[in-house]
């Protein structure tokens, strides 16, 4: 029994740091998904801006063509206005998955 102790113990030590590791693993792992989705949303939405943006601005050229210079501007704008927005929504929603991913990575990192 005296031989065994410095073995039991080596082992619960190797398995805490064992531990420790995975729990950063997973913090890394975790942070790292969560940054893709902010990512994908954010792109979603400033796909949707622009597509938007050139819905607008071919509507603001058949109205400028056809002799409607006041509504070609407020269609432009209109477009341009949503496009902003929509970017801006994406840009708030990256910075929001982000900040979750870094908590929950340095939530994790203090368990190990």
């Amino acid at each position: 029994m005296k031989h065994r102790a410095p073995t039991l113990l080596s082992a619960l030590l190797l398995l805490g740091l064992s531990g420790a590791a995975l729990a950063a693993d997973r913090g890394d792992r975790v942070d790292a998904r969560l940054d893709r989705k902010g990512e994908r949303i954010d792109a979603r939405l400033d796909h949707r801006g622009d597509v938007a943006g050139r819905r607008y601005d071919r509507a603001a050229g058949v109205a400028g063509r056809q002799g409607h210079p006041h509504l070609a501007d407020r269609l432009d704008l209109r477009g341009d206005r949503i496009d902003a927005s929509l970017d801006h929504k994406g840009d708030r929603a990256d910075r929001r998955w982000d900040r979750r991913g870094d908590r929950f990575e340095r939530r994790w990192d203090a368990r190990g």
